[in-house]
């Protein structure tokens, strides 16, 4: 966590870093699941100083969770699929679908 954050925010990390490792994460796959979830949620309030635009634009954590609660698990979103395949730079990825892209990106 960086240094500064509110008490609530360090709350909210040490429980999302507890359910990812009852989840069966790694403690160092929790900790980064439970910073990124953290930080995105920081800057979408205007807790930080920066912040990216897909943070700003996106959903927040706990509204997609929310939907998918109820739908098992499905991966990754197409959106988050897009991003990786965007930073690979594979070709065609506009025109993919959700599944082209995880089959794209080896998934």
């Amino acid at each position: 966590m960086p240094a500064g954050s509110s008490p609530k925010r360090e709350r909210q990390y040490e429980h999302i870093k507890q359910s990812a490792e009852d989840r069966g994460e790694s403690t160092e796959r929790a900790k980064e699941i439970a910073a990124r979830t953290v930080n995105k949620e920081r800057a979408r309030h205007g807790e930080s100083k920066t912040a990216s635009p897909t943070s700003l634009k996106d959903m927040s954590s706990s509204r997609r969770g929310g939907l998918r609660s109820h739908s098992g698990a499905q991966g990754p979103t197409y959106d988050q699929l897009y991003e990786e395949a965007k930073r690979r730079n594979i070709d065609g990825r506009s025109k993919m679908n959700k599944r082209q892209l995880a089959s794209a990106l080896g998934r």
